[in-house]
């Protein structure tokens, strides 16, 4: 089993933090309404695509240092002034200084996620039949199967559409699709940064859910990033999930949970 310390979770939480401002980055690129906008506050970045968006929230707080009453009053002010409620996502090892300070300001509890890793160290993966790398061309196609996969529906506002574009215009991320009955029925994508291959946006369109494609998509990634020399793999899930089972299956564990919380006033 590996043991997560500081420095592991530092690690996963700095490339999530990556991510998290390279999608609000292509958010701005491809829609113009959007002001996609970032500022670094505590340690992280406070991170902002819309207040309904749920990209907008604060990640990477309190891992590298403790975190200051003005620094979260920052934080807030910079939801606030743009219509969205203040949302932070705290790993269970940032510094004790921000769960303190979240307590005290009121921020509650809204959804868990479980952060998995497995190693890299001498895998080796055989391509897979149904995954492919996504054609520079099917950009539409990837954003929508992402889309209504996640969501469950068919039909999805130009909004929906954009998280998926948003994904596909980051400049490191991989986009991936699985096919089945002669279509694309589940996509994923995977980012790589030092060693690190972060897998995130998988999703399966509901008839095609319990078929494998989710666990083509994993291993299609996996080869990718073993070939790539990555040493370790990380992806998040609901606990409990069909996702998480799909991870473990591949050699994946999980290492801590964290909680989103929100600052919702009275």
């Amino acid at each position: 089993m590996m043991h997560c310390g500081l420095e592991l979770a530092c690690r996963l939480e700095m490339a999530e933090t990556r991510n998290g401002v390279a999608c609000a980055d292509a958010h701005e690129r491809i829609n113009s309404q959007i002001e996609g906008t970032v500022i670094e506050v505590g340690g992280g970045s406070a991170i902002f695509v819309g207040a309904e968006s749920p990209l907008s929230h604060a990640v990477g707080m309190g891992m590298k240092r403790p975190v200051r009453a003005e620094e979260i009053g920052r934080m807030e002010e910079f939801y606030r002034e743009r219509g969205a409620a203040p949302s932070v996502e705290l790993c269970p090892l940032a510094d004790a200084s921000l769960v303190e300070l979240l307590a005290n300001r009121g921020y509650v509890p809204l959804e868990f996620n479980n952060v998995l890793v497995r190693t890299m160290v001498g895998a080796t993966f055989a391509p897979e039949e149904t995954v492919r790398l996504a054609f520079a061309d099917e950009e539409h196609i990837w954003a929508h199967t992402v889309g209504r996969g996640f969501l469950e529906k068919d039909d999805l506002t130009p909004d929906e559409t954009d998280v998926g574009r948003a994904i596909w215009h980051m400049p490191d991320s991989r986009c991936y699709l699985a096919f089945g009955a002669g279509r694309a029925a589940a996509a994923a994508a995977i980012s790589m940064h030092s060693g690190l291959a972060t897998l995130f946006a998988d999703s399966t369109l509901l008839g095609f859910r319990g078929a494998g494609l989710h666990g083509a998509l994993i291993r299609e990634r996996l080869r990718a990033a073993a070939e790539s020399g990555c040493d370790l793999a990380t992806a998040s899930t609901l606990p409990g999930s069909g996702s998480q089972r799909n991870y473990e299956r591949h050699g994946f564990r999980v290492v801590y949970t964290k909680v989103m919380l929100a600052r919702i006033d009275s």
